[in-house]
């Protein structure tokens, strides 16, 4: 076993496998694999381990070069260059076959089932049966998981579980595109065998380096519950199956009938959920509540903090699965020294601090919070303070943040970023993200990452769990109350979650969240607090976008643009023309730090420049106040060729994405996309280079 490790470590890559972009991915299998293959147990695992390659490598929790990485691009973080999904006109159907319409992998797959599965019935596989049937478990994942990623992105999709022969009329009828909860239904279907057939636990020499039972059951319970409430919100619309204007072909909805469906996705996120929410309720990583993850000689001050960010995650109960990584063997991630030292290009929103409950458990706003709106004139550590803890060791303060030089010195942190960072080291919103960053010194190269590098964290079953109890009964049951109560106390916030709901007011949350939403209107704050508390536990982990689609929560963006906020600055104690250097913020040189204001010098060292408004020519770094307001609104700093600047759009046809020209022309008899056996997603065209339209 030890001797496929390393190629987990890397993930590896499909045994050589090349295909042809014709149909669905087609390929001579005997110039893949030897005839004698698939005979061990052995065989079986090292063409299994080629597919870890498939699970994201979470490089950095926050990185983006403008790219849509993780939860940059949304309402809970954002970069200097918003995502092109929030301009409609901006958003055109490929002239390939799409990001999305992708066979190779699954096709893979299923040529292992056609050679192992007669093997394996006749008990012609050697090596033991217990490892045989890890591998195939492993497999019947891969293949589910495989059809996840696509599924989420375009709905419909073929079901193809066998590995086609190279015949034009049998790739055309296989290409026909089945309803989305078909294709759930089969995805839960794989995951249901890989259960029965994965180990519980992987053995300790690998540590949590393969699959084990429990990631299978909080894969399903993930499809399922993003199934139900798809259906749930998307009901009456053109993206669900039978919807009116839905493409597809209705004979094959079978009866189908969407409340029916829905309870039972919903219900099957339950109980796929609870086995592995059960085994980590009362196993959470510890909080202590300290910001510095670590000590000055490396000690773990915060458990929770350091699940993030050390080498060897394997003692923590809480991560199912991980990445991890070798320096002295030349395999790393590559964690951007940016993101260390300075802003990394991004940022929590004003939004997604303002979800953060006070440790009372009332939201800020409420009568009785303790909250005090002037704190947010004296910096970013004084408007975190009395808030839910992970809100405060996940971001980086005024003063308190220690990050390392090349030559390991410690050097504090940099208001210059906020106005001066690149595109790599920007401090985009001025609420600085902390969450992954690592407390070593720095190598100054991108390629010296060594965090291990969460496939599957447990936790997220509790939230699955408590979501798809609320959606399918309207209030939580023993089971969503426990776990709830588990999260809110390591959160170090009043467990008591009701106090919360009874003090919500929807009115204000819609001002900050998104999720708020779904169809166009606001949710039940029951039901909404829920979402809150996925949304603060899992924030920067690359959720958000699939919940704000599944919840249907942009439809309001469509007639109503929402504008993306920092931390207050003009006013406050990051205005200096307001008062000089009111923080009394040093460098590691003991300089003290601060800006130049309409060309007016203070106090101003290396690593400070002008802050300048600019909007109409577009030269400036920072926002216009007059146009603004006293919060940092990082598109409205330039009017020059910002499609953004009047605030972020959605049109609900971007719910999924499209399928590309040449997979319509390709699944043709004769090559015209107007005879295709696939159909596009609603409001897109089928010709490349078309800018994506509106659903009737």
């Amino acid at each position: 076993m030890n001797k496929y490790i390393s190629a987990l470590i890397i993930g590896g890559s499909v045994l050589g496998f090349s295909s042809c972009t014709d149909f669905l991915d087609k390929m001579p299998e005997s110039s893949i694999v030897p005839e004698n293959f698939f005979q061990t147990a052995d065989q079986l695992g090292s063409y299994a381990i080629n597919f870890y390659g498939n699970f994201p490598v979470h490089d950095q929790y926050t990185y983006s070069l403008g790219t849509f990485i993780l939860d940059n691009g949304t309402d809970n973080q954002v970069g200097m260059n918003a995502s092109t999904i929030w301009d409609p006109s901006n958003n055109r159907t490929p002239t390939g076959d799409g990001s999305y319409w992708s066979f190779t992998g699954i096709r893979n797959a299923n040529y292992f089932f056609d050679q192992v599965l007669p093997k394996y019935e006749a008990g012609q596989i050697s090596g033991g049966d217990s490892m045989v049937d890890e591998y195939i478990g492993e497999m019947y994942f891969f293949r589910a998981y495989l059809y996840w990623l696509n599924y989420k992105e375009i709905g419909d999709f073929p079901i193809i579980l066998t590995a086609l022969p190279d015949d034009e009329e049998v790739l055309l009828e296989a290409s026909v595109r089945y309803p989305r909860n078909q294709v759930a239904r089969q995805i839960l279907d794989d995951l249901a065998k890989a259960i029965q057939l994965l180990p519980e636990t992987t053995p300790s020499t690998i540590g949590k380096q393969r699959l084990n039972r429990a990631c299978a059951q909080l894969l399903r319970s993930r499809v399922a519950l993003f199934e139900g409430t798809w259906l749930k919100y998307h009901a009456g619309t053109a993206l669900v199956p039978g919807g009116p204007g839905w493409p597809g072909d209705q004979s094959m909805l079978n009866g189908f009938d969407i409340n029916s469906e829905i309870r039972y996705f919903l219900q099957e996120a339950m109980s796929s959920a609870q086995p592995v929410a059960d085994a980590l309720v009362n196993n959470l990583a510890e909080n202590t509540g300290t910001e510095d993850g670590y000590s000055a000689s490396g000690a773990v001050l915060n458990p929770y903090y350091a699940m993030f960010t050390e080498q060897d995650l394997s003692n923590y109960d809480e991560v199912l699965l991980y990445k991890q990584y070798n320096l002295s063997q030349s395999i790393y991630n590559m964690i951007y020294m940016q993101f260390q030292r300075n802003g990394g290009n991004s940022g929590w929103t004003r939004g997604m601090v303002n979800s953060f409950v006070m440790q009372n458990g009332l939201p800020f706003y409420a009568a009785g919070s303790g909250y005090d709106p002037n704190w947010e004139n004296q910096g970013v550590t004084a408007t975190l303070q009395n808030r839910d803890s992970r809100i405060q060791i996940f971001t980086k303060g005024d003063q308190c943040i220690t990050c390392y030089t090349i030559d390991g010195d410690v050097e504090r942190f940099q208001e210059g970023w906020l106005t001066t960072g690149t595109s790599e080291t920007r401090l985009v919103t001025g609420f600085g993200i902390k969450k992954g960053m690592v407390y070593t010194p720095n190598p100054g190269e991108h390629n010296h990452g060594v965090q291990g590098s969460i496939v599957f964290r447990g936790t997220e079953a509790l939230l699955n769990y408590m979501e798809a109890c609320v959606e399918l009964n309207g209030t939580p049951d023993n089971n969503a109350s426990n776990y709830w109560q588990a999260l809110r106390r390591r959160a170090m916030v009043d467990p008591d979650f009701n106090k919360t709901i009874g003090a919500t007011d929807m009115n204000q949350e819609a001002l900050w969240d998104w999720g708020a939403y779904s169809a166009g209107g606001t949710v039940s704050p029951t039901l909404y607090n829920v979402r809150r508390e996925r949304r603060c536990e899992l924030s920067a982990e690359g959720f958000r976008m699939d919940d704000l689609r599944r919840w249907r929560s942009l439809d309001q963006l469509a007639s109503n643009p929402y504008q993306i906020e920092g931390i207050k600055f003009w006013g406050t104690v990051y205005d200096i023309s307001a008062g000089v250097n009111p923080l009394n913020l040093m460098n590691s040189d003991g300089k003290p730090l601060g800006m130049v204001i309409n060309g007016v010098e203070y106090n101003v060292d290396e690593n400070s420049t002008n802050t300048i408004v600019d909007v109409a020519g577009g030269t400036g770094n920072m926002s216009d106040q007059a146009i603004s307001g006293d919060y940092v609104h990082p598109y409205q700093i330039s009017a020059l060729n910002n499609p953004y600047f009047d605030g972020l759009r959605f049109t609900p046809a971007l719910y999924l994405s499209p399928i590309g020209q040449s997979a319509f022309r390709k699944a043709s008899p004769d090559k015209n996309e107007e005879t295709s056996v696939i159909y596009q997603n609603p409001g897109w065209s089928k010709i490349g280079g078309t800018v994506v339209g509106t659903i009737q």
